[in-house]
């Protein structure tokens, strides 16, 4: 018979094993599909959707055709993922605004931090620039993208109820400060030098444009 300690040393040993297995394959795993993610995100704002191969991306990734297609079945659902992770990082900008604020002071801080943030990640706009509109973006990926706005869109509510904002549709409203956003970060990302004069002025325009 065994002795009760090394039974007991062996189940902790095997016990430290298995939790050792689950966290080396799950941290592969999760460093796989990111460098999956982020080798498509490159190729394909340097390329476009239609240069870029699932090969390319795997190749770019350093894994094999086999590996990407576990974790995406096709092109199509790979850009989805992209623009979902793109969107939820998009909700860091509202994570220290003060609601009590003005509501000009809180939608002058969202834009001008909405901009910053693809200022300071230029793949992540040309990737939304590149394929916001496009129909490969599915509606539930467009609903899920669509909650990263959802303080702005709480915002301006609160904003027409108080007869701050135009009594305009929502949507609208949205659709002119996205692309007011979208032609500005053009113009920015095409300048060799930018007047730091320039946000401030089109932050003014655009709430001049929306209030009352």
């Amino acid at each position: 018979m065994i002795p009760f300690s090394i039974n007991t040393l062996n189940l902790r040993n095997l016990q430290y094993y298995l939790e050792y297995s689950f966290q080396y394959i799950y941290i592969c795993n999760v460093n796989k599909k990111e460098a999956i993610l982020s080798s498509a995100l490159i190729l394909l704002t340097e390329k476009g959707v239609h240069n870029t191969p699932m090969s390319a991306i795997a190749k770019a990734a350093g894994t094999g055709m086999g590996t990407i297609y576990n974790y995406f079945p096709n092109k199509e659902s790979l850009i989805n993922e992209i623009y979902v992770n793109i969107k939820a990082k998009e909700k860091s900008v509202f994570l220290d605004f003060d609601v009590e604020q003005p509501i000009k002071t809180q939608f002058e801080n969202y834009l001008r931090s909405i901009i910053d943030f693809f200022i300071a990640n230029p793949t992540y706009f040309k990737f939304m620039e590149q394929l916001q509109a496009s129909p490969i973006i599915t509606k539930e990926s467009r609903e899920e993208g669509g909650k990263s706005v959802a303080p702005v869109h709480e915002l301006l509510v609160k904003g027409q109820q108080e007869r701050i904002i135009k009594a305009i549709e929502l949507d609208e409203i949205l659709m002119f400060i996205g692309g007011a956003v979208l032609a500005y970060l053009r113009w920015y990302f095409h300048q060799s030098e930018t007047k730091t004069t320039s946000l401030k002025n089109q932050t003014q325009m655009v709430w001049d444009a929306i209030k009352e």
